[in-house]
C-alpha cells in the first residue's frame, strides 16, 4: 500500500507512528547501527544529545561549521568554546581541542565537514583522558563508513541531518544514533516533552518528533540512496578529472574512497589562482551558478560569538583561511553533465 494511504488508513499522524517505527528501523539497518531515535531537524537532536548528558558547561567545538553546531549548545544552556581545525581535514584538531580544555568543559562536539571523517581516535583519547562527552555533528555523513565502520557509530552521541538539502533527506529530519537502548529511550522520552505515561512527566523534554508525512517521504527515498550516491560519485569524479591539476585550486574529496557519500564538492582557492575565492563565487554567479561559501563567515566572527575569547583570530590560524578559501561546487545526484561543463569551463579559465 503507498504510504500515503497507510498514513489515511492508521488515521496517525504523529506520536511515534507505524511509518516513524518501519522509518527507525530500516534506517538503522542501512546505517548499520543498532540504536536510533528519528527527530524533526538535526539541530534540536543536538540540543537532546546535550541536554541528554546535562551539560551546561564549555563545548568544545569547531568555527568552520553551519552555524546550527554552535546554536545548538547555547540552546542547551551551555557556552561554544572555538579550537582550531586540521588544515587538510578541516575538521576539529585534537590537539587544538585538548589545548583549549578547562575546568569548566564538559564536552567536544566535532563535526564531520563535508562527510569527511574526523581524527576519531584522536578525539576520543582526548575526551577519555579529560572525562568529556563527544558529541558529533554528523549532519554531512549519511552512510559514511571509516575502515569498514559506521562514522556513525563514534563518540557517545552522532547526530544526523535529514534536510532537503542532504544526501539522504525527509524534506526535514535528522535521527540520533545511541550507542544502548537505554540511552535511547532516554532521548526518545526527551523528545516528547519527557513523558514518560498518561500521568507522568519524569523531565523537561522538548517536541521534536518527526511526523509520519516526514516519514513517508524517507522511506520513499531509502531504497533510493545507493543509486543516489553513485550519481553523486560519477559528478564528483567528473570534478575531480577537470579540475584537481588546475594551478592555484586544491580539491579537498578526492572521489571513489571506500565508505564516502559525495555530499560536497569543496575547492580549496590558493594564491596561485588568477582571482580570490570570493571573486570566483561572484564570476560563477554572473552566469547563475550558485556555488556555495561554506563556511563564510566563521561562526566565531558572527556577532553573538565573536566576543568570546576563543573566537580571537589568533586562535584560529587555520580556519581562518579556510573560511576565505573554500567554495562548494554545484553538485546533486541530478545536475546535467551539460550544467556541469559550464561550471568546469569557468573555474578551469576564470578569465
Amino acid at each position: 500500500m503507498p504510504f500515503l494511504e497507510r498514513i489515511w488508513t492508521s488515521r496517525v499522524l504523529s506520536n511515534n507512528g507505524p511509518l516513524l517505527q518501519q522509518f527507525e528501523a530500516d534506517l538503522a539497518r542501512y546505517l548499520g547501527v543498532e540504536f536510533l531515535s528519528i527527530v524533526c531537524n538535526a539541530s534540536l537532536g543536538l540540543v537532546l544529545a546535550l541536554r541528554h548528558y546535562g551539560i551546561t558547561g564549555e563545548v568544545i567545538t569547531s568555527p568552520f561549521s553551519f552555524v546550527a553546531t554552535s546554536h545548538a549548545i547555547r540552546w542547551a544552556g551551555a557556552e561554544p568554546v572555538f579550537a582550531d581545525i586540521d588544515p587538510h581535514t578541516l575538521n576539529l584538531d585534537p590537539a587544538a581541542v585538548e589545548a583549549s580544555i578547562t575546568p569548566r568543559t564538559q564536552a567536544i562536539m566535532a563535526v564531520h565537514c563535508y562527510g569527511i571523517p574526523c581524527d576519531t581516535e584522536g578525539l576520543a583519547a582526548v575526551a577519555r583522558r579529560h572525562g568529556l562527552r563527544l558529541i558529533y555533528d554528523a549532519a554531512h555523513a549519511f552512510g559514511v563508513r571509516k575502515n569498514g565502520h559506521p562514522l556513525v557509530a563514534e563518540g557517545d552521541l552522532s547526530v544526523l541531518s535529514f534536510h532537503a538539502t542532504k544526501v539522504f533527506n525527509s524534506f526535514e529530519g535528522g535521527a540520533i544514533v545511541s550507542p544502548d537502548r537505554e540511552t535511547k529511550l532516554a532521548l526518545d522520552r526527551l523528545a516528547n516533552y519527557g513523558i514518560v505515561d498518561e500521568v507522568t512527566v519524569s523531565e523537561i523534554g522538548l517536541n521534536t518528533k518527526m511526523s509520519e508525512l516526514h516519514a513517508a517521504v524517507g522511506l520513499a527515498l531509502l531504497p533510493r540512496i545507493d543509486e543516489i550516491i553513485d550519481a553523486r560519485d560519477h559528478l564528483a569524479n567528473r570534478y575531480w578529472q577537470a579540475l584537481s591539476q588546475v594551478p592555484g585550486l586544491h580539491c579537498l574529496c578526492p572521489p571513489g574512497q571506500p565508505g564516502q557519500n559525495s555530499y560536497m564538492f569543496p575547492i580549496r582557492v590558493g594564491p596561485e589562482y588568477p582571482m580570490s575565492r570570493d571573486a570566483l563565487h561572484a564570476r560563477l554567479k554572473e552566469d547563475g551558478i550558485f556555488a556555495r561559501r561554506y563556511f563564510h563567515p566563521l561562526i566565531s566572527d558572527l556577532p553573538m560569538y565573536r566576543d568570546l575569547p576563543s573566537a580571537a583570530p589568533e586562535n584560529l590560524p587555520n580556519a581562518r583561511p579556510a573560511g576565505e578559501q573554500i567554495l562548494c561546487l554545484p553538485l546533486y545526484p541530478d545536475l546535467p553533465e551539460a550544467d556541469q561543463d559550464r561550471v568546469i569551463g569557468i573555474v578551469s579559465q576564470p578569465c
